[in-house]
């Protein structure tokens, strides 16, 4: 038997369940996979939560790697035995084994472990989307990244620096300084301590950002507004501290023809051939030593309660797999 984490309604950690799962046979197009490990994303945390609505009773998560155990008819892709990872839908990574469709899985390179793969796909892909689409962050670019220290923080600092770019940090404090720091940011300021636009204004010489991203929302949006060049682009890619305010199209134009944008992942790796390519980029950048897939902690697959709790209460300082 496998386990499955189910909620049939939405809340704090408490409302995961554990449910036993027997294999199924796989159908057209799909496989049985037995996951390895499982990334925790924080829209795993913002679907349980109910602020990103989704239907019920559900399982939960969108990233997993491990080994595929059997094929459907019509899969052609991939072979029993095949080392592979995925990230999006259909939604259920939770569990140590599960159907997914076989043309959204990626195969691992040799030097990819299944632990490493679901500490830097989902975020890698995103990463990537940022720095390529989003915005083309290249040489001379200045960037505004909230969260440095975070899990995606530590994948898009380097890969940003990589990329040219001058790269100013925000943590939410003092202790989150040194992490920033040692993912690459070339000065990290701490929210709260200062008048942000004023340092980002001194530290860029009168400036400003080429571009922010901003995952808090709601307390930090003016702000980022604020250390934004003339057409600057404001990234809001997140709200963890609840939904900024409405924006009039006339403050935008007020503060220097500035862009605003909200890019979801799903936009971005649904269409399989662009998938792919951002999968193919992630590990590549894994293999040039751009990006270093080290997760901070690992739980048990039946400590799923805990692991979100600790990636809520601000304690995790990178990445959380789930362990089957």
């Amino acid at each position: 038997m496998s386990i499955a984490i189910r909620l049939t309604t939405t809340g704090g950690p408490d409302v995961l369940t554990i449910a036993q799962v027997a294999p199924t046979d796989p159908g057209a197009g799909e496989v049985w996979l037995e996951q390895e490990a499982i990334g925790v994303n924080y829209l795993d945390v913002t679907q349980r939560s109910g602020a990103v609505p989704i239907a019920l009773p559900s399982g939960l998560g969108l990233e997993a790697a491990g080994r595929v155990a059997s094929v459907g008819p019509d899969v052609t892709n991939v072979t029993p035995g095949d080392r592979v990872a995925y990230i999006l839908g259909p939604i259920g990574s939770y569990a140590s084994g599960r159907l997914y469709p076989a043309n959204r899985l990626i195969r691992l390179p040799d030097n990819l472990s299944a632990e490493d793969a679901a500490t830097v796909l989902f975020k890698g892909i995103t990463a990537h989307y940022l720095l390529h689409s989003t915005c083309t962050v290249g040489p001379g670019t200045v960037v505004l990244l909230y969260g440095a220290a975070g899990a995606l923080g530590q994948i898009m600092v380097p890969w940003a620096k990589s990329l040219g770019a001058f790269v100013i940090g925000v943590v939410s404090k003092e202790t989150s300084v040194s992490r920033a720091q040692d993912a690459g940011c070339d000065t990290v300021l701490v929210w709260g301590a200062s008048d942000l636009a004023a340092e980002v204004t001194r530290i860029t010489g009168g400036q400003k950002a080429h571009v922010v991203y901003d995952g808090i929302g709601k307390p930090t949006f003016t702000a980022s507004l604020d250390c934004l060049r003339p057409r600057g682009m404001m990234v809001s890619i997140g709200a963890s501290a609840g939904a900024p305010d409405p924006v009039s199209l006339g403050v935008l134009n007020a503060k220097g023809s500035l862009y605003l944008t909200r890019p979801g992942l799903s936009a971005h790796a649904t269409e399989l051939g662009e998938y792919r390519h951002r999968a193919a980029a992630v590990f590549a950048a894994v293999a040039e030593g751009i990006i270093k897939p080290t997760a901070w902690k690992s739980f048990p697959l039946s400590d799923v309660a805990e692991a979100h709790a600790t990636f809520e209460n601000g304690q995790a300082a990178g990445a959380i797999l789930l362990r089957p």
